[in-house]
């Protein structure tokens, strides 16, 4: 009888604040965006070569943002929202 009533008194937890979500969906943001801007750049004909593949934006800013990204996600990871 005791177990049903501890059942009944617990209640769901998130693992993560609400801050903390908000940092995983704006890290998640850089790196889709990142991946974005690192797409393209390929040639139709595989016997023509396309410089566009060395272009700065996918070659510094994409990868640049991938990683800004991913330190972003281990921000929000970290973050302890109960700290004010």
């Amino acid at each position: 009888m005791g177990e049903k009533k501890r059942k009944e008194n617990a209640k769901p937890v998130f693992v993560f604040g609400k801050k903390n979500y908000k940092f995983m969906f704006i890290g998640l943001a850089c790196i889709a965006l990142g991946y974005i801007l690192m797409a393209g750049g390929g040639s139709d004909d595989p016997n023509v070569f396309n410089p566009e593949i060395f272009n700065w934006r996918r070659i510094r800013l994409a990868p640049t943002l991938i990683l800004i990204g991913f330190g972003i996600q281990v921000y929000a990871i970290l973050l302890n929202p109960d700290k004010k």
